[in-house]
């Protein structure tokens, strides 16, 4: 459209040594985000990076300092944050229309596909296998990592949690009204209908408590069943918020319904779907004028809050137990098996995050 062709290379750090260069989208697989854009802000480089922004807490809190000691904008990719009709609910939320918000909920339902059994096998001859991998573990390559399926394996993605998820719950703590952890995470759930390589549930049910000393308790809940043929409360992927003059429900694709006491339809919200070119405008606006970090409708701070639920509600479902988290710290005090999993283990290479 400009009449500019683009260069073309294999490898990242061609685009990262361009002096030309000055933002790039980390549109890679899962593992990649954290590293990747830990390399582009190192490198002065303002970066749009996909969600989820990386693959475990650790990796969050180095991307905001990354942004933080180069001076750069990092905006994540959770689309909803720019999009016109679910800001306006955010606003209906905020000025009090059903009253303090005590619970919200995310779902994410439905129909996903069988991925069947593969072999481990030889990549094919066009992937770099071991540039793919990147700082992650060597592992046997299977067809079902490349392309696209890699989401659902714990070395490389985070489920459909972290993949489809993300963007409600993120809405759904949105709404809610915490900018901070959660300090206790529940969960429970397993494969109950997929048999095939699939690491991650298909079936999964997360609760998170904000327990934040001198204000009012609050509860964030998500659903999540990748084989439904239908959708809850009309939506296939959707949040709820509950209040103590009424509720909202609705989702990113279809819109919102706002209700008062004894089911009183209040308001009808219309979607016209989310808007993924006002995320990038967003973005492309602070680059270019250099805006502040907080002009970001979707920066890497928010969105390390938003991230972390899957990887705590995960961890909560790996261990079997509730989790007690401290939400400054980033830990899990007393907890040693659960604290392994907010890092991950990287093999030697020029991409493995310093500080981890």
């Amino acid at each position: 459209m400009t009449g500019q062709k683009p260069q073309v290379a294999q490898d990242l750090r061609r685009a990262l040594d361009d002096d030309g260069v000055q933002a790039c989208f980390m549109a890679t697989p899962d593992h990649w985000h954290a590293p990747g854009a830990i390399l582009a802000a190192d490198a002065g480089k303002h970066v749009y990076v996909e969600k989820p922004c990386f693959h475990n807490v650790r990796e969050g809190r180095l991307l905001i300092e990354a942004a933080a000691r180069n001076g750069v904008a990092i905006q994540v990719g959770t689309q909803s944050r720019s999009t016109g009709h679910v800001r306006t609910v955010i606003e209906k939320l905020r000025s009090g229309v059903i009253g303090e918000i005590l619970v919200a909920k995310a779902w994410n339902s439905q129909k996903r596909t069988d991925h069947g059994r593969q072999p481990d096998s030889e990549p094919h001859s066009s992937l770099d296998y071991d540039l793919w991998l990147g700082p992650v573990p060597a592992v046997p390559f299977k067809k079902t990592y490349h392309p696209a399926h890699w989401r659902w394996f714990f070395s490389f993605g985070a489920g459909d949690f972290g993949n489809d998820g993300v963007h409600d719950i993120d809405i759904a703590r949105w709404g809610l009204g915490v900018e901070r952890h959660p300090d206790v995470i529940h969960a429970m759930g397993g494969k109950l209908f997929f048999e095939d390589d699939q690491q991650w549930p298909d079936t999964l049910y997360c609760g998170f408590e904000y327990n934040e000393a001198g204000k009012q308790p609050k509860q964030l809940v998500f659903e999540q069943r990748i084989w439904s043929p239908y959708e809850q409360e009309g939506h296939e992927n959707g949040c709820a918020w509950y209040g103590t003059e009424g509720y909202v429900v609705g989702g990113k694709a279809k819109g919102w319904k706002i209700f008062g006491p004894k089911n009183q339809l209040i308001e009808t919200i219309a979607s016209d779907g989310v808007d993924l070119a006002a995320h990038h405008k967003n973005f492309l606006r602070v680059v270019r004028s250099r805006g502040k970090a907080e002009d970001l409708h979707a920066g890497i701070l928010t969105n390390h809050y938003s991230s972390s639920l899957c990887h705590l509600g995960s961890l909560a479902w790996k261990t079997g137990r509730v989790l007690h988290f401290d939400p400054i710290a980033e830990i899990f005090s007393g907890d040693e098996e659960a604290s392994k999993g907010l890092r991950r283990e990287y093999r030697d290479h020029w991409a493995a995050p310093k500080g981890v």
